[in-house]
């Protein structure tokens, strides 16, 4: 009980002070410790578990399944995997959802795919955690197939199946199929869900339809602060700064705390229609007003405010006065702005700093090679293109998506 409320320090004490335990106290302490802040307790548990001479059972590996789901330790995954199959829990359906959900997590998609693909009986919940695994892992197209094989199978989705698959449709931009999938929502009684109108907004948004966005947003009876922070960052992206700025105040009069996300929508909106002073009263506020510490997402959209807007060198000394360590997205957006500005000097600087921390991504040298051209500088752009055949790397291929009868297909280069 006390484990399930949250209460886990006192959790624990009564279960240190058990006399004697069974599977059952054991599971519940994994269990607790699996679903905390503290996932890594878990693993102490369960080594004690052993140790004390009992033998784990389902549970106990549905528990240890989601620690590793949440501390992305694949091998300890695998392990567990073998335990499973040696035991015969393997045609347990909860069991085989739990493995799909923990090797997609840790990256293994098609691993994740061949248990999938072995199970006996699948529900809902089944292909619900393919498609998430797909969608999780940048494969839209695939989780869209997957989910048409589904209803295809018989299966009916809900409301969480529908969250993957509107996901899948914003990141391929699927506008048409997006629309598709609103209707069938529409069909199965999903439209009054917040989670899935949260959702619908974004993918219209993304999508290019900032008006169905509204017309989402405007009809919704109960809202929270992911539907308010949606809506910010989806008149950001279309440049409508005045409407963001505008509907953040609407929020403040409506009672709504902000989080870290919603001001991240406001600073989005504040870079791309270059409003640098009006930026800064909003990153001072949000730590000022409403204590919400800046993270590195909140750091690089100043940066991409100031570079965008041709303060170069007053974005590299707020870069250099972050009290955390930038990260290459920070370097990136400077390193971009330097490209729009043509800043050659300061761009073989960032570029530098980009190399140290990430050598292997191929984009930071093509926009470096790019600077240099602007620049009519022949000579670095033969350099850079030395340094990156020296290193082996692969520039990232090109592609385009096109919807033809409601079926998504990418295209690479040269297809």
């Amino acid at each position: 009980m006390y484990a399930k409320c949250g209460s886990l320090e006192v959790a624990r004490q009564l279960f240190d002070k058990m006399p004697e335990r069974n599977i059952v106290s054991w599971n519940a302490m994994i269990a607790g410790y699996a679903g905390s802040e503290h996932p890594k307790e878990a693993l102490q548990i369960f080594y004690q578990m052993q140790l004390a001479g009992l033998k784990p059972n389902s549970i106990t590996m549905l528990g240890m399944l989601e620690v590793c789901s949440r501390l992305q330790t694949p091998k300890l995954g695998k392990s567990i995997h073998r335990y499973i199959i040696r035991e015969g829990y393997e045609s347990d359906i909860a069991m085989g959802t739990v493995l799909i959900d923990t090797y997609a997590k840790c990256g293994f998609l098609d691993i994740a795919r061949q248990v999938f693909d072995k199970m006996y009986k699948r529900n809902v919940v089944s292909w619900s955690a393919m498609i998430a695994g797909y969608v999780q892992n940048g494969r839209a197209n695939e989780a869209l197939v997957l989910f048409d094989q589904m209803q295809l199978n018989g299966v009916k989705p809900n409301s969480v199946t529908m969250l993957s698959v509107l996901s899948a449709c914003t990141q391929l931009g699927a506008l048409h199929k997006g629309k598709c999938m609103h209707d069938q929502i529409n069909r199965n009684g999903f439209e009054s869900d917040v989670s899935v109108q949260n959702c619908l907004i974004d993918m219209y948004a993304k999508c290019g339809s900032i008006e169905a966005a509204k017309h989402i947003f405007d009809k919704m009876t109960e809202r929270n602060v992911v539907s308010w922070s949606v809506m910010i960052m989806g008149y950001g992206m279309h440049g409508l700064c005045d409407d963001s700025l505008a509907l953040f105040s609407q929020m403040l009069k409506a009672g709504m705390k902000p989080n870290h996300v919603t001001f991240l929508g406001v600073l989005s909106a504040c870079s791309h229609s270059g409003l640098v002073d009006t930026g800064w009263q909003y990153f001072y506020r949000m730590s000022q007003d409403y204590c919400i510490t800046p993270r590195l997402e909140h750091y690089a959209c100043m940066v991409d405010l100031l570079g965008r807007a041709g303060h170069l060198y007053e974005a590299y000394e707020f870069i250099n006065k972050m009290p955390v360590e930038p990260d290459a997205g920070i370097w990136g957006a400077l390193l971009g702005a330097c490209r729009i500005h043509c800043n050659v000097e300061l761009g073989e600087h960032v570029a530098q700093c980009l190399f140290d921390l990430n050598s292997e991504n191929s984009g930071y040298y093509v926009l470096l090679s790019n600077i240099y051209a602007a620049a009519n500088r022949w000579d670095g752009v033969a350099k850079v293109r030395s340094m990156i055949k020296d290193r082996g790397l692969k520039k990232t291929p090109g592609w385009s998506v096109i919807e033809i009868c409601s079926r998504v297909h990418v295209f690479l280069v040269d297809d």
